[in-house]
């Protein structure tokens, strides 16, 4: 038994987390949760009484408090999921996807837009004069006349609110899942000049905030900071990367540096150390120490507000609060504990963290350094404090990878092979560029900024992300396009975790763990290479203006296109190769007229319309480059059982043959709106 599960902080963390997937996953009536809550709080109170009699805990005490953190995971789930509130806007008027809707929004958000919409995450206070709750996705058509909207910025339109579309293509990066992690389920298109702006006076915290961000960008301007440059210390010191370019994020990726640029555990870890230093003189006084820690944790969370209380900022200032508090009581602060115990604080103020990438690599890159760091530095032990340093930094970039390696695998299905490179250049000056960050900050917003000081600030910026693009140009040293899967990512974290605890102590039993795990991981790779030989399956994929038929036959891909401008890069399939891991033996060939799967007959009709043949009777018609066809008569005459349309086809035609389809009674599938068909 691993020693740290014996921590209390960590078996009500455990079922915490166990509850939260009970409730994501089943439907739980919140009065079922309400009397199941009153009866243990009951029992609670007899364990408890028995407990204290008998001075220790006793077996059905320890089972009851893990069953209450068993229901409090699920609760928390439940009650925060705002369709499981009556004022939610979904919940309080009926609506469909055509029907126009007056809406009362409040931005609350701003996000990365895209080449047509500026695009932001909103409130909506009032639908058709009734109060209501709720997020929803606004995306506003972009124009050169129109300045982007504020957080706290009120809007009046009268649009249709539209479901977010997920994942159109198997395997591919489900959107709508992930806005539904964040409360968002519905989005809405405004276009130029369609929306009233009203004057708001009432302000929240995170809308002075958003101010306090435009003020100081708009100072960093001025004293010469611009591109690149100003959007890496809007995400280094700030927390705001919607502005950085989509070039320069793939080189922090390539790099493995990109946790650089959320402010995290690293960023407030080193901005704690700077503040402890700053106020180290109070200490000396009466009740300073006291006070001291107090202000300390006041700045961190005045810091988190400011960087717009992101997920990691919280989760991070969570933990380095629990920290501060520690050092002060002089009490030896188990590490897990603080981990766990702002772990749990966190779930349990937004259970929604949990299915955030970001939360679950943060906390496995924390859990792996404060456990494996320690083990792999006592391998070696520099006489000098150059070398030392160098090794230190090593060993916790070395450990932090092993712990979310195959967590990004899984995710990101790459490697950056020369990250300790990156994490070891720039970390050890991180500390620099954020002290003289904050500096730079304060005295421009004064306006006293000295010319050298802003132009050497933004030389040692633009310096860091040409070394972070040089290691990313080195491709030879990236391991792409790796396939992951769920099952092959827990018998990874299994291997490693019996490999640590035999790298602990060499017993026999503890060797026979770490050979069980090999046998699980080869087990499971075995199992899903069978699987991926003895697929055939016919998909027609859902590319916007194009056609793309894949058969497959175990690894082999045989791409029938209409064009010739799509390659195993093209995100239509991309995600689908890296998934089944048949990149490798990708073939494109011309379009076909006719396919045969199983027992049937598929007939593609395209712009030339023609379906009729004397020795051919398909059961599917896949319809693509909208051809002019009666559809009805071609129903009659060949009686398919199914119609399918691609993204090919003008969207008029699609709903055009969905109704006839419909009259007719006869099954009919588009990809635009049901996403690729698959014969298995």
């Amino acid at each position: 038994m691993i020693k740290f599960l014996r921590f209390i902080p960590v078996q009500l963390t455990f079922f915490l987390i166990i509850g939260i997937l009970l409730g994501n996953y089943i439907n739980f009536q919140p009065i079922y949760l309400a009397g199941i809550g009153i009866i243990l709080c009951i029992i609670f109170g007899f364990v408890y009484n028995y407990s204290n009699k008998k001075f220790q805990p006793s077996i059905p005490f320890l089972v009851v408090v893990c069953l209450t953190s068993l229901l409090i995971g699920i609760s928390a789930i439940t009650f925060k999921n705002q369709l499981n509130n009556s004022l939610h806007y979904s919940n309080a008027i009926e609506f469909n996807e055509e029907l126009p809707l007056t809406t009362f929004i409040q931005i609350k958000k701003v996000l990365k837009g895209n080449t047509y919409y500026n695009k932001y995450e909103a409130a909506v206070l009032e639908l058709n004069n009734i109060r209501t709750t709720g997020k929803i996705l606004v995306n506003i058509q972009k124009d050169s006349s129109l300045n982007s909207l504020k957080v706290d910025a009120q809007l009046v339109v009268k649009t249709a609110f539209k479901k977010i579309e997920g994942s159109k293509n198997p395997n591919g990066f489900n959107y709508r899942k992930y806005l539904q992690n964040q409360q968002i389920y519905h989005q809405v298109h405004i276009y130029k000049n369609h929306f009233l702006t009203l004057q708001n006076t009432s302000k929240t915290i995170t809308g002075v905030a958003a101010n306090f961000r435009d003020t100081i960008n708009k100072k960093l301007k001025r004293n010469g900071f611009k591109d690149d440059e100003l959007a890496v210390v809007n995400a280094l010191l700030l927390g705001q990367r919607q502005d950085i370019s989509e070039e320069l994020l793939q080189s922090y990726v390539g790099a493995g540096a990109v946790h650089i640029l959320a402010v995290s555990g690293l960023h407030i870890g080193i901005i704690l150390l700077i503040l402890t230093f700053v106020f180290k003189p109070l200490h000396h006084f009466k009740n300073g120490k006291f006070l001291a820690v107090l202000v300390i944790i006041l700045l961190l969370w005045v810091y988190a507000v400011i960087a717009g209380l992101s997920a990691s900022v919280v989760r991070a200032v969570t933990m380095f609060t629990a920290l501060s508090i520690g050092m002060h009581l002089n009490k030896p602060s188990n590490v897990y504990n603080n981990l766990f115990i702002s772990m749990f604080f966190l779930l349990l103020f937004n259970p929604f963290y949990l299915f955030e990438v970001g939360f679950q690599l943060s906390y496995l890159a924390v859990f792996s350094i404060v456990w494996i760091q320690p083990k792999m530095y006592n391998l070696w032990k520099p006489k000098f404090l150059f070398p030392d340093k160098i090794w230190q930094l090593f060993t916790v970039s070395i450990a932090a990878q092993i712990g979310v390696l195959p967590l990004s695998l899984y995710y990101f299905h790459q490697f950056p092979g020369l990250f300790f490179l990156s994490n070891l250049v720039i970390i050890p000056f991180l500390g620099i560029i954020l002290s003289v960050g904050i500096v730079v900050i304060f005295l421009s917003l004064f306006d006293i900024l000295p010319h050298l000081l802003g132009d050497l600030y933004s030389y040692i910026i633009q310096k860091m992300n040409f070394f972070v693009g040089w290691i990313s140009n080195q491709d030879e040293f990236i391991i792409q396009n790796i396939s992951f899967s769920f099952f092959v990512t827990i018998t990874s974290y299994l291997f490693i975790l019996f490999s640590i605890k035999w790298f602990e102590k060499r017993t026999i039993y503890r060797l026979g763990f770490m050979l069980i795990s090999i046998i699980l991981i080869q087990f499971v790779i075995v199992s899903e290479k069978y699987k991926l030989e003895s697929t055939n399956e016919l998909i027609v994929f859902n590319k916007t203006k194009s056609s793309v038929i894949g058969k497959r036959k175990g690894k082999l891909l045989e791409l029938i296109i209409s064009k010739d401008s799509i390659s195993q890069d093209d995100f239509t399939i991309k995600s689908y190769l890296m998934a089944l891991g048949v990149q490798n033996n990708l073939k494109i060939v011309e379009n076909k007229k006719l396919y045969f799967h199983n027992s049937e007959t598929i007939l593609v009709v395209d712009s030339l319309g023609l379906y009729t043949f004397n020795t051919i009777k398909p059961t599917i018609i896949l319809l693509q480059q909208s051809p002019k066809i009666n559809l009805e008569r071609l129903l009659k005459i060949l009686q398919p059982k199914l119609i399918i349309a691609d993204a090919s086809n003008y969207k008029k035609d699609v709903e055009n043959w969905e109704n006839t389809c419909l009259k007719n009674k006869t099954p009919f599938h588009s990809t635009m709106q049901k996403g690729a068909y698959i014969f298995k």
